[in-house]
């Protein structure tokens, strides 16, 4: 029934984020919604989402409210709405991935409130949210995961309690910037077995049948050109970015992926005739 149920708000209905808040609904949970641009709500408020008129009017209707924006800044402008209005006993989850001290200052500042903070990044895009297969990795205190956890079921394939809050971000950002550094890897193969005068496809071929394959040789290997990845470019450059913040820009999975990001950054950036 739904009057058991908690009652859950969702802000940042993107192409991730509105498949997840879409789960939310699907699995019976009353769900209040708020979207910078109206429109975007349209679609749930139209399956039995209410409409929030504001920031604060959804967390002060909500147990459970669930962040998806892209950026810290984002989150910040968010957060500073929300948490006056939500009730003690409540729990806000963090799904944007951001810096973990991000989370942990405004986990300082729900605490005070008698509100639980948990980061919760997640991995396996608009696709995995819409058939509840996303990895979701948490940051926290083992009762606002368990809290959590029922809502999170609904589009969550896999959920992972890493430690206290900020760890979830910290695991996000070392997987994004793994797959970024595979890619890079897989970028800096193909083109040195090029020069080498090997086939550019039967080697991509030959590697996903063998053991240098990964899902990130994979993504690569499908590419015409780096330029083609210009989207996913930039959400990975962000990540690496973010790695490179917390474990200094030098780091091994940094230097693996740059070459590849820059070359894919720089095609988007190239004038239109």
């Amino acid at each position: 029934m739904a009057e058991d149920k908690a009652r859950t708000g969702f802000i940042g209905l993107g192409s991730q984020g509105g498949p997840m808040a879409q789960r939310m609904l699907d699995a019976g949970y009353p769900l209040t919604v708020w979207a910078r641009r109206p429109e975007a709500a349209d679609d749930l408020v139209a399956k039995g989402a209410t409409r929030a008129t504001s920031v604060a009017e959804l967390g002060a209707a909500c147990d459970h409210v669930g962040v998806c924006v892209v950026d810290d800044a984002g989150v910040e402008d968010i957060c500073a709405q929300l948490l006056p209005a939500m009730k003690p006993g409540s729990v806000l989850v963090i799904h944007s991935t951001i810096l973990p001290q991000t989370c942990e200052r405004l986990a300082q500042e729900a605490d005070a409130r008698g509100i639980s903070l948990l980061d919760a990044p997640v991995s396996g895009g608009g696709a995995g949210a819409a058939t509840g297969t996303l990895t979701v990795m948490c940051g926290g205190s083992e009762a606002a995961f368990v809290q959590a956890l029922p809502v999170m079921e609904s589009f969550a394939g896999k959920t992972v309690l890493l430690g206290s809050v900020g760890s979830g971000q910290r695991a996000k950002i070392v997987n994004n910037a793994l797959m970024a550094a595979n890619m890079g890897l897989a970028h800096a193969a193909l083109s040195l077995g090029e020069e080498l005068g090997i086939d550019r496809g039967a080697l991509a071929d030959l590697i996903k049948h063998s053991s240098g394959r990964s899902f990130g040789f994979e993504v690569y290997a499908r590419l015409p050109s780096p330029g083609a990845f210009a989207h996913g470019s930039k959400l990975l450059r962000k990540d690496v970015d973010l790695l490179g913040a917390i474990a200094g820009p030098d780091n091994a999975l940094a230097l693996a992926a740059d070459p590849f990001l820059d070359a894919a950054l720089a095609a988007t950036e190239q004038p239109t005739k």
